[in-house]
């Protein structure tokens, strides 16, 4: 099969898996936001957030080598999972050597344990979830993804609705959702029958999987400080910070629908990104073109529609949190196209210069949102999540030329953002006549980005000139 008619199959069956989960969470905003109350919301974003940074603590950042090692043919399947298995293990017993220091987090000290049950039950599916991607069962992928889907719906409306615990629902349903899908995994993948602790001992697998995936914990780190750290800097600074902050999560739900499709195509980016050698500097450029063409397209159609969208999605009380969108749109096309540059680095197996990159991101964010929250609130947070984006983009445009040299389109991309920036302001200042203004900003972007979503097209259609000369 072609290359590009194989990513974009992986991506369609990828697509199947995740978009269930992941819409469903904007399914599910009119519940939390009528069930919960902002300040409620905020706390349980916190507390998934916080879950989200000890995942790659505890783990040791193991499931980025799992999948990475697990695609090289020349590893054994059963050194990879025993390696993930027992490296995941031995992040449980520090967290629970951890638990008293967790309790002292303020404002988290009543769900630390349900907190700790979250991390172990995310990590194991996270590590499963990668070893039957690398295994090339993408299709039990897909359908986990439904089940789990279904299995959260299920728990949010049991938890919130019927039994009202809150807080502590709004993890547990995750929680559980987790742990079905854990066992869902391990059956139908036959994932015990790899598990061999005995083979580690004349193997140079774990030693080889550490070196890779131990970078990439403060990657991870950075990467959550660069998303999240923003949050609790409202909640610190501002004086209704845990209010502001739940506007400000619920506003990022949206923006998030470009990380989603990001996401999708990532999983089986990566896949292609590793196994195709031939003609590797023109495939990249061209899924560059087409990915940004995509990201750019969608994140100006989130400005136009941002407040149709509060309006129709959120309880009343939530409907401020629009304004937050147009920045956090434009900062979140820029995360899913550094995630791109970033399978460069995954390629190569050098991951110490993805820490790099993203380590002067974390910085620039922390920085500038200390400086412009206190002067501009929520939307200070959004712009310096967009700057630090930013920023780790241009290093990693120029540092990525040496590995793969791919032609990025610097004109197109600098139009691109110009043009976002500007759609963002003049909604966010509401100028006259700001409507058709929006529209013909939207207009624009899509004229500036259609080649390179028909150059993708082309590339997935059926050549008839070449199949009639076969």
């Amino acid at each position: 099969m072609d290359k590009y008619k194989r990513l974009f199959s992986n991506t369609l069956i990828f697509a199947l898996g995740t978009f269930g989960s992941k819409i469903l969470v904007f399914f599910l905003m009119p519940l939390y936001t009528h069930v919960l109350t902002d300040a409620e919301y905020g706390i349980s974003d916190l507390l998934q957030q916080s879950a989200n940074l000890l995942v790659p603590l505890v783990s040791f950042g193991i499931t980025d080598a799992v999948i990475r090692f697990g695609l090289d043919r020349r590893v054994r399947n059963s050194e990879v999972l025993t390696v993930g298995v027992v490296t995941l293990l031995g992040g449980f017993v520090l967290l629970f050597l951890c638990y008293p220091l967790l309790k002292l987090i303020p404002g988290l000290d009543d769900y630390t344990t349900l907190l700790c049950v979250f991390v172990m039950t995310s990590s194991l599916r996270l590590l499963f979830q990668q070893f039957v991607r690398a295994k090339g069962h993408i299709k039990l992928y897909a359908v986990d993804g439904i089940f789990s889907t279904a299995l959260t719906l299920i728990f949010n409306i049991a938890f919130l609705l019927w039994f009202q615990w809150g807080v502590v629902g709004y993890l547990a349903a995750i929680v559980c959702a987790d742990g079905c899908s854990c066992l869902f995994l391990l059956y139908n993948g036959r994932i015990l029958q790899y598990f061999r602790p005995s083979r580690l001992r004349k193997s140079s697998t774990w030693g080889e999987m550490l070196r890779y995936s131990i970078p990439m914990i403060p990657n991870t780190v950075f990467w959550w400080v660069t998303t999240v750290s923003s949050r609790y800097i409202i909640t610190a600074v501002m004086e209704d910070g845990t209010a502001v902050n739940g506007l400000y999560a619920a506003a990022y739900k949206w923006p998030s629908v470009i990380i989603l499709i990001s996401t999708i195509f990532m999983n089986a980016w990566q896949m292609s990104a590793i196994s195709e050698e031939k003609g590797r500097a023109r495939f990249f450029t061209q899924v560059f073109r087409s990915l940004s063409s995509l990201v750019f397209i969608v994140g100006s159609f989130l400005i136009l529609f941002a407040k149709v969208i509060t309006k129709i999605m959120v309880a009343d009380s939530y409907y401020d949190s629009w304004q937050y969108i147009p920045l956090l749109s434009v900062a979140t096309v820029y995360s899913c196209m550094v995630t791109f540059l970033g399978t460069v680095y995954i390629v190569n197996k050098k991951s110490v210069l993805s820490l790099a990159t993203t380590a002067v991101g974390a910085a620039v964010n922390v920085s500038l949102s200390f400086i412009l929250i206190s002067y501009y609130g929520g939307n200070g947070a959004a712009f310096a999540m967009f700057a630090s984006y930013f920023v780790v983009f241009l290093l990693r445009a120029y540092d990525t030329k040496r590995f793969i040299h791919m032609r990025l389109g610097a004109l197109r991309l600098l139009l691109n953002t110009i043009l976002l920036l500007a759609q963002a302001f003049i909604m966010l200042f509401e100028v006259p006549y700001w409507i058709p203004i929006e529209i013909a900003f939207t207009l624009l972007i899509c004229l500036l980005n259609i080649g390179g979503l028909l150059a993708a097209v082309k590339k997935i259609l059926p050549n008839r000139q070449r199949s009639k000369r076969a």
